[in-house]
């Protein structure tokens, strides 16, 4: 089971640093390049968690530039329409798994499974050049949990968010800045911050969360490739005050922090090439 989580998390990792090619401005990029390293990462064991876990974790690094299907730093991508103005894809997103503290919230109540995200997102591209690009995004997310034997609903999620890049912004470094709300039905609430009577104590009453508001985010990101080295660096603050499961006792903050940093040696690439886009230069 601990081989299972460690690779979960990896894979999240990916998602959450953007492990994506940062190429120079060239007429034609490698189909794919693929490589592997580090990315310790900090987060807490859900947000309003005031538990926070560190990961020292190995870093896969994938870049496939295929006509409807891209790996990078946005993850696993199906493109469904591609225009000047408007882009809808098929997209995955996740969370890590989460043991609960014997002296925490969770004392005594089963652990966090790790959770998988898909759905469609449609993306309205305000500005994009080679050198910034101003995008709205709307996700949508059918989400499951799994213990690895078996997979269990969740519920939904949707989260409206503003994306500004900026190409070689700070010393050469790709810098990026992600903002916006999220949003939830009660099913994907309840996972996380639902008390079921049977484990219902004194310090924490039974309670069941409601659908809608769960909480901003901001996200900052910078990223650089040093011809077969990729490195980069996430920041992420999470504010759940008013969200529709603030009441739950299973909050003990409203602020949520996650950090991390990746350094990935690319050994391997395509030796065929494609006609660079926008993509390839974020």
């Amino acid at each position: 089971m601990k081989m299972f989580r460690l690779f979960f998390t990896a894979l999240m990792c990916l998602f959450l640093t953007g492990t994506v090619a940062v190429a120079e401005r060239r007429e034609e990029v490698p189909l794919w390049e693929v490589g592997f390293g580090l990315a310790p990462i900090t987060m807490p064991s859900y947000r309003g968690s005031n538990t926070q876990e560190w990961y020292p974790v190995p870093l896969p690094y994938v870049d496939y530039r295929g006509d409807f299907l891209r790996l990078d730093r946005e993850g696993i991508r199906g493109i469904v329409y591609d225009s000047d103005r408007l882009r809808i894809d098929l997209s995955g997103d996740g969370a890590i798994p989460s043991a609960s503290d014997d002296d925490g919230p969770r004392a005594g109540m089963p652990d966090l499974d790790p959770v998988g995200e898909i759905g469609p997102s449609i993306n309205f591209i305000i500005e994009e050049t080679f050198e910034r690009r101003i995008r709205l995004r709307m996700p949508v997310r059918w989400v499951v949990s799994t213990d690895f034997s078996s997979l269990s609903h969740v519920g939904w999620k949707i989260h409206p968010h503003l994306g500004v890049d900026f190409k070689a912004a700070l010393f050469g470094w790709n810098a990026g800045i992600t903002v916006g709300p999220l949003f939830a039905d009660h099913g994907y609430h309840g996972y996380y911050y639902d008390v079921d009577a049977k484990y219902a104590e004194d310090f924490r009453p039974a309670y069941k969360a409601g659908s809608g508001y769960s909480g901003t985010m901001l996200m900052l990101t910078s990223s650089r490739r040093f011809q077969r080295v990729w490195a980069g660096i996430f920041l992420r603050y999470d504010n759940i005050d008013g969200a529709a499961f603030i009441d739950s006792p299973l909050v003990e903050t409203r602020h949520a922090f996650m950090a991390g940093v990746g350094i990935a040696y690319i050994f391997g690439t395509s030796d065929k090439m494609i006609p660079a886009t926008r993509d390839d230069f974020y």
